[in-house]
Parts: structure tokens; C-alpha cells; sequence
């Protein structure tokens, strides 16, 4: 089943997942093909994560005409000050549609960590068009 958050935020379920991620993480979404050389925009981006076999759905949009979705803000665990342990994240599923093509990625957020998720699209080989939206 998918559910948005705001759906979710009125659950049990969200306050056992929010007090294990009461923090915040930042996700930077950059899409591109010829090695960054082009921006695609209009690619579709959706952030979700399952929990309690649901799908929630934390962010869906689409890339701007620089190829960026900038600062997509995620719960996050809190920071372990201890320097000796790894530090504590969460794993976000993320899916990207392309015009026929469609990846899907996994990242891990941190307390105040901007990660940032390269989608490179390779187009078909035989495809007729453009795929950069001209």
C-alpha cells in the first residue's frame, strides 16, 4: 500500500519512526547524461521508504531545468557523539522515471548531512528523438 506522510504522521507507527529519526537530513537530487555535460529536467523523483510493509511516499517532484532537485529534507537518527562508532543512518528508497526509463537507488541520510544522489541517464540505443526535452 502507498501512503503519503501526511497520511502517515497521524499514526503510531510515525511517532515510533520519528523518535528513532528526530533529526533531520538533506538530499540533493542532480540528473544529467554525456557525464554531466547535459541537465535533464522533468525527470521524476520519488523518495520513499518502507515501513510497516507500507510504502511511504516522503517526497515526490520533479528535477528543474538545471537537472536539480535541491534540498529534499528526510528524518534522520541523531548523531552518536562517539567518534569510535559508525554513525547511525536511515535508508531511503528512491525511483526515478525518465520517459522510458525508470532506476531505482537506496541512500543512507545522517543528522545534517546533505547527501547527493547522481542519476545519469544513458539513453536507448535506436532511440528516435530528442530525450533532452527540445
Amino acid at each position: 500500500m502507498y501512503i503519503n506522510i501526511e497520511e502517515f504522521k497521524n499514526t503510531g507507527v510515525y511517532q515510533n519512526f520519528i523518535s528513532q529519526n528526530p533529526e533531520n537530513g538533506y538530499l540533493k537530487i542532480k540528473a544529467y547524461s554525456a557525464s554531466e555535460a547535459i541537465p535533464i529536467s522533468g525527470v521524476k523523483v520519488i523518495v520513499s521508504k518502507i515501513i510497516d510493509n507500507d510504502k511511504i511516499i516522503f517526497f515526490s517532484g520533479m528535477t528543474d531545468e538545471s537537472g536539480v532537485i535541491e534540498r529534499i529534507v528526510l528524518p534522520a537518527p541523531k548523531l552518536n557523539a562517539n567518534n569510535l562508532e559508525s554513525p547511525s543512518s536511515t535508508t531511503y528508497d528512491i525511483e526515478s522515471i525518465y520517459q522510458n526509463i525508470d532506476r531505482n537507488y537506496s541512500v543512507k541520510m545522517f543528522e545534517d548531512v546533505c547527501v547527493v544522489q547522481n542519476i545519469n541517464i544513458i539513453p536507448p540505443m535506436g532511440m528516435r528523438g530528442n530525450i533532452y526535452g527540445n
